[in-house]
């Protein structure tokens, strides 16, 4: 049952729906994806620090780390993805750790401020459906109505007088793997595990509200192929391929999949070649790996080095290049206690509670990863992500808010 406080949270929660409905349809439509500079991400992160400040907070900006340059892969419109992800905004950390009234153990809020949607796409508006049930946008649910309930809920249990110590740490790359603000994320989900605290991320809920308490992990990787240039009318057999070295590669890399294990090995977009009358003496291809665990990442990258070490192609040579960005996030036991407390607060609110895992891979992998046992699927409930059919369910706004909001008081007096 709900006591008293938890109470006046939920009604403080219910009270601020419209609020919260003018919130996400602010934060849609300001522009925070590949090729909107900074302007859209900078005036939402302006909007949630500002806001995180009137409740005590203190904000820093923690400098992204340059991603590898082979991490670049070209974009299906043949230009390099390089010039829209250079300059990618701080992560800001918003503090709410010092104070005499503050009580229970520290809670790491993170979320992201970007999508995936062009700033140029036609998908750009946010729209109600005509029963007002739901609204389709750019990043509706992941995760501007992520970012809507976390503000949201904190505003709502300092309203009810709950003080309680946490961070809301937002990143702007999260979509990209999150390279430039791993570190800014992963020391701060340590300094919170230092102070025996939990982590939350505000990734959608699956379509029908089900959560997430264990995800695999994701690699990156890159194949070159070098060969010999050759005119092919007249010196064809001097040249060496490098388009027929990468095809050999390609198909031995593929051969590690093995997705009833978890084994996920996926190869494009692929480069290769300036013309079809040049023998081609440069080839790339670029891929994703997913696994279980770290021997499955392990075992995965000495495969791929594995299958570049020969090329069947007299005259060429390839080589690889493997980073692990985000490793596997495996249910354990801190994970365990988060669920119960999470599925506690859903019955009370009488609302399902249910938990499985996924091949996706989000923030919570680092979080975790740091030693900070992270739930991260708090966010709102919604379906199809990463396209132009991306959806919100609004009726979940004050509800995962409320989830959302005890959960923060549960988990911190727990």
């Amino acid at each position: 049952m709900l006591n008293a406080v938890e109470s006046r949270i939920v009604s403080e929660i219910e009270s601020r729906s419209a609020e919260m409905l003018a919130d996400l349809r602010t934060f849609v439509e300001l522009p925070t994806g590949p090729g909107s500079g900074s302007d859209g991400i900078d005036i939402l992160r302006g909007l949630m620090s500002a806001r995180a400040e009137r409740l005590g907070a203190a904000t820093s900006l923690e400098p992204v780390d340059p991603r590898p340059d082979w991490l670049y892969e070209p974009s299906p419109r043949g230009q390099e993805r390089a010039e829209s992800h250079a300059l990618v905004p701080d992560t800001v950390l918003c503090r709410r750790d010092s104070g005499s009234k503050l009580v229970g153990r520290s809670i790491l809020i993170a979320g992201h401020l970007d999508t995936v949607h062009p700033f140029d796409s036609a998908f750009r508006s946010f729209q109600m459906s005509a029963d007002d049930v739901r609204a389709t946008g750019p990043g509706c649910s992941d995760m501007k109505g992520g970012l809507v309930i976390a503000i949201h809920a904190l505003e709502a249990l300092d309203a009810c007088g709950v003080q309680t110590a946490w961070t809301l740490l937002l990143n702007a790359d999260e979509e990209t793997g999150s390279f430039g603000s791993a570190r800014a994320i992963r020391a701060e989900a340590a300094r919170i595990a230092g102070l025996g605290g939990h982590g939350l991320a505000v990734e959608p809920a699956l379509p029908d509200g089900t959560m997430v308490d264990e995800r695999a992990g994701s690699g990156q990787f890159m194949i070159r192929a070098f060969g010999k240039s050759a005119h092919v009318g007249r010196s064809f057999e001097t040249g060496a391929s490098a388009v027929l070295a990468l095809a050999g590669a390609i198909q031995r890399v593929s051969a590690l999949a093995n997705p009833a294990q978890g084994r996920i090995v996926n190869v494009g977009p692929l480069r290769g070649g300036a013309t079809t009358n040049s023998v081609p003496d440069l080839a790339c291809a670029w891929g994703n790996l997913r696994f279980r665990d770290a021997a499955q990442a392990a075992d995965l990258a000495d495969g791929i080095h594995a299958a570049c070490a020969r090329s069947e192609v007299p005259g060429a040579r390839l080589e690889a290049e493997i980073v692990i960005g985000r490793p596997a996030k495996p249910k354990t036991a801190g994970t365990a206690v988060l669920a119960r407390v999470v599925a506690g607060v859903a019955s009370d609110l009488d609302m399902p509670a249910q938990f499985t895992k996924t091949g996706g891979v989000c923030d919570g992998n680092l979080m975790q990863d740091a030693g900070l046992s992270t739930l991260d699927t708090l966010g709102v409930v919604g379906g199809g992500l990463h396209t132009t059919d991306e959806w919100v369910d609004l009726s979940s706004l004050p509800r995962r808010c409320a989830i959302l909001a005890l959960t923060i008081l549960r988990a911190a007096a727990s």
